[in-house]
């Protein structure tokens, strides 16, 4: 028996062993510190050292255009395991359909999506808005003035602010920021007069912002009084994927790697403690899973895209 049970933990602990890289990890960031691109790989920053102590991830960053800059270099990377690159949906289908980009989605190599982040309409706390009828009848009192920031152009952001005004027939102004965090300043500031973001937005900023709607099934547990689109009419359940891609050169094992690694990440109980208190959604898309779920989102964002109005000049 002790034999056995020894048997057992030696492969456990080899196992959880080979998923660690045997170099430190060169985490690569398309957004600029601050937004939520930077806060989830703090998250597995934090993680990864608890479950590989022998190695340090180093975050970098290599912002511009919307994150497209970092995306069209990602091939010059070195195909080793030891440099990883944050990836977004649906940016990297949106942006190759606009066509001012270097890259094409094909070009861009997902090993693992980890989370997802649910739209969500904000003002600053201190807007006279108060609610999404306060904001549907402001934006519709005069077409175009209402501001509202957002990451990037032709991202999720982008994508939801326009969705957002066709289903409710009103107009307002989209921003463009290079990420999250110089969005932030600008909200808070009072220079834009809200944002099209995320759920995690809402929940790091409370206090400074106030949510007035979110694309989810059910109301958020951190932001009860923020209804759902789905309460106000709208049938919309969406936001933006985030997870880890790798250089083309990259093998196929060490990719499977990655992806069992991640999946580890995501299955610690301090990760799920996290994600919960930043507004994060945990998904756990790998190997197994990556081709269909990239099929179905490219078709599914493609129509979007069309649907929209992005790439039509």
């Amino acid at each position: 028996m002790k034999k056995l049970l020894f048997a057992f933990f030696f492969t456990a602990f080899s196992a959880q062993a080979q998923t660690c890289p045997d170099k430190n990890i060169n985490y690569w960031q398309a957004f600029p510190a601050g937004g939520e691109s930077d806060l989830s790989g703090r998250h597995q920053q934090v993680v990864l050292k608890k479950r590989c102590p022998s190695i340090e991830t180093i975050i970098q960053y290599k912002p511009g255009a919307g994150g497209s800059l970092m995306w069209s270099q990602m091939n010059a990377l070195a195909g080793d395991g030891n440099h990883i690159v944050g990836i977004n949906l649906p940016h990297i289908v949106f942006q190759p359909i606009e066509g001012q980009v270097q890259y094409k989605t094909d070009d861009v190599t997902p090993v693992f999506w980890f989370h997802y982040t649910p739209d969500a309409l904000v003002v600053q706390e201190s807007s006279p808005i108060k609610t999404f009828q306060d904001f549907v009848k402001a934006a519709k009192a005069e077409p175009g003035k209402v501001s509202l920031g957002g990451s990037g152009l032709n991202s999720a952001n982008h994508a939801a602010h326009e969705r957002m005004n066709a289903a409710f027939g009103f107009k307002t102004t989209y921003v463009p920021f290079k990420g999250t965090g110089d969005m932030t300043t600008a909200v808070i500031g009072g220079h834009v007069g809200g944002a099209m973001s995320y759920t995690a937005f809402a929940v790091n900023n409370k206090g400074k912002v106030r949510a007035l709607a979110v694309a989810m099934d059910k109301r958020h547990p951190l932001l009860p009084d923020a209804p759902t689109f789905k309460e106000l009419g709208i049938d919309w359940v969406d936001g933006a994927y985030r997870g880890i891609g790798v250089p083309k050169s990259t093998p196929a094992d060490v990719k499977k790697r990655l992806s069992d690694l991640w999946l580890s990440l995501n299955n610690d109980p301090e990760m799920k403690d996290l994600a919960a208190k930043s507004g994060f959604e945990l998904v756990n898309v790998g190997s197994a899973e990556m081709d269909a779920f990239m099929k179905d989102k490219i078709k599914l964002y493609t129509d979007g895209a069309q649907r929209l109005g992005l790439g039509k000049k």
